[in-house]
């Protein structure tokens, strides 16, 4: 695959962990799991699990987390090229409503009991979370959502419709926003809630996506109950909440590793292209290497504990758009031949329209790149002013 430029900056003892990551990926992962992820296809429920319990037994399943609550401790350093290698060996991406989003909520936000629940169990991968945020009509404006939850007694009875609720098929259970009060702003009053998939009251309905996956889904909640234990924090918090969590969240959709696949992919594919194709591959290289340092500038001011502000956008950000132009480097590499829906196993255009497809959303989930354009352009004008 070639080297990356980010090994220039590695001294002997990273060099060495970033060789035992690369060796537990290629002694560790089924050979077929490896070649559905190389190819850009959604991970299945059972090779995403297995993963996952593989990472757990070895102390890997949670690497953000403190080591309080099981995390590994690594610096920053070690955190990217662990992200970085996993990407390189086509690991399944283990799907961060758990690790990335969730799990940080809860122990820095969540009660005691919520802590020795379901911390352990998101590290085991014995439950498998989706993500109760987008609703018609409150995507990208998250703060319109209109779904309901009034107290009665000791529950929640929750009513409303959410919407993009991806791997909700395989969870069972979901964190919420919901309403449970008013303000005179649209963020007041919005609380955070897990609730158990299998609670009465809850009906999937299946969104297919232009690339033919069933990765998406509808979720409609009535008169669902709620123990009121299982509130996040406090009543009318659930926006900060929100936002302490889409920042984890805009952080993890980066994807350098990946995208240094398909970089090689690329150049294998269009070694005989035109000086034009050969230039914008060489434009996406050096995008890519701006995006690792920047991501490591990230990771290094975080771990010293500053304000993570507008940097997980900027991320969030430029990832999905190297996602994109690489997915679309690679179709224009194929011509005509990457049109083939389907194409066999064993033929250079097989996957490549699928995750051209897909990746079309990568700059709307985890918040649209117009939207990231807001928040850094107010974060950067609050730094002048």
């Amino acid at each position: 695959m070639g080297a990356d430029p980010i090994d220039a900056l590695l001294g002997p003892e990273e060099q060495a962990f970033r060789a035992e990551v690369r060796a537990f990926i290629r002694d560790t992962l089924p050979a077929q799991a490896r070649r559905n992820a190389d190819l850009g296809r959604h991970a299945t429920k059972d090779e995403v699990l297995q993963w996952q319990r593989a990472l757990y037994a070895k102390g890997w399943a949670a690497p953000t987390w403190p080591k309080e609550y099981g995390g590994t401790g690594w610096d920053p350093v070690r955190l990217y090229l662990f992200t970085l290698e996993c990407g390189l060996g086509s690991a399944p991406k283990v799907p961060a409503f758990g690790t990335k989003m969730i799990g940080p909520v809860l122990y820095t936000f969540g009660s005691k009991a919520q802590k020795d629940f379901y911390l352990p169990r998101i590290q085991r991968a014995e439950d498998w979370w989706c993500q109760g945020f987008s609703e018609p009509g409150a995507g990208s404006d998250l703060a319109a959502l209109q779904t309901r939850a009034d107290r009665v007694g000791d529950r929640w009875i929750v009513n409303g419709q959410k919407i993009w609720t991806t791997k909700a098929q395989h969870a069972n259970r979901m964190f919420a926003l919901v309403r449970t009060g008013g303000g005179t702003r649209r963020q007041e009053g919005i609380s955070m809630l897990l609730i158990d998939m299998d609670s009465p009251g809850i009906e999937l309905r299946p969104i297919i996506g232009i690339d033919g996956s069933h990765s998406l889904n509808e979720v409609f909640l009535t008169d669902v109950s709620v123990p009121v234990e299982n509130l996040v924090g406090e009543a009318g918090r659930g926006w900060d909440y929100a936002r302490f969590l889409l920042a984890n969240e805009r952080s993890d959709i980066t994807g350098v590793g990946r995208s240094r696949r398909q970089l090689a992919r690329l150049r294998g594919l269009a070694a005989d292209a035109d000086a034009g194709l050969l230039a914008q591959i060489a434009e996406a290289d050096i995008a890519l290497t701006a995006l690792e340092l920047t991501e490591l500038r990230y990771l290094a001011a975080q771990a010293r504990g500053e304000g993570i502000g507008a940097g997980a956008s900027i991320l969030k950000l430029r990832g999905t758009e190297i996602q994109q132009e690489l997915t679309r480097l690679l179709r224009e590499a194929l011509g005509a031949d990457a049109l083939r829906h389907g194409a066999a196993p064993g033929e250079g255009a097989e996957g490549v329209l699928e995750e051209y497809l897909y990746n079309r959303a990568s700059t709307i989930y985890g918040g649209s790149s117009e939207i990231q354009r807001g928040l850094i352009a107010r974060a950067a004008l609050a730094e002048g002013a």
